[in-house]
């Protein structure tokens, strides 16, 4: 590493990479600040930013009055993107088949589009549309936040009507012929970190998926994963 580099770096690089290849293992103890002042020959301040800095790449967690460790590297669930598309909740019957435990609520409101939701839709920006906002628990944890804007006309008012959105549209007399999803990651919002009671550094898998009925876009939905729980599954056939 280049001299010109903060001091802090060199800590932060060596403990990373001692945390990746496992040399410190998951709930290992991280030297505390007066050890890494020695170890490293940095001041008091670069070794509590070196803590902080990989405190916040999600690589350790502070113990009150026991100082920082590991965290500890969950295995990922697969979502399997592909299967129970014509179930009303798809992400939960996949988790329910692998013994998950799935419960959610729901809530309608009017909106108006976002410029973004009016491009994803191909209506007028400001046009009047249902957005629903969903929480989905796995064993009574929050797992996943979701957020659908559609048409007023194709809304759902009762648990009764909240059957699958292929057999919701199909009775409106639209065929839902694609699923498009578009996946990235980013640092999620502070409301989204608490709701999924996210550690620190964790980022968040954001899923913009669109139900397609044709040319005509008829649903259109923001989702947001935990990226330290899950891994994105797809299947192609050829």
């Amino acid at each position: 590493m280049a001299t010109s580099d903060p001091v802090y770096l060199r800590v932060v690089e060596d403990i990373r990479r001692q945390i990746i290849d496992g040399t410190l293992p998951p709930g290992a103890p991280i030297p505390s600040r007066a050890q890494l002042t020695r170890k490293y020959q940095v001041g008091e301040t670069a070794a509590r930013h070196a803590l902080r800095v990989l405190a916040g790449e999600g690589l350790i967690i502070g113990r009150v009055g026991s100082g920082h460790y590991v965290r500890d590297r969950p295995n990922l669930t697969p979502l399997h993107r592909w299967r129970f598309l014509d179930h009303p909740a798809p992400f939960a019957a996949d988790l329910q088949s692998q013994g998950r435990r799935v419960t959610w609520d729901w809530h309608s409101e009017p909106a108006e589009a976002s410029p973004d939701i009016a491009r994803r839709l191909r209506i007028d920006e400001q046009s009047t549309l249902t957005r629903t906002s969903y929480v989905f628990r796995g064993d009574g944890k929050p797992i996943q936040l979701v957020t659908a804007y559609e048409p007023m006309a194709f809304v759902a008012h009762t648990e009764e009507e909240r059957r699958s959105l292929v057999a919701r549209m199909y009775a409106h007399g639209i065929k839902i012929t694609e699923v498009v999803e578009s996946i990235h990651t980013r640092v999620p919002q502070p409301a989204e970190s608490d709701a999924l009671a996210l550690a620190a550094g964790v980022h968040v898998l954001h899923v913009e998926r669109t139900h397609w009925a044709g040319e005509r876009p008829v649903e259109t939905s923001d989702i947001v994963i935990p990226g330290d729980r899950f891994r994105v599954m797809y299947s192609m056939p050829v």
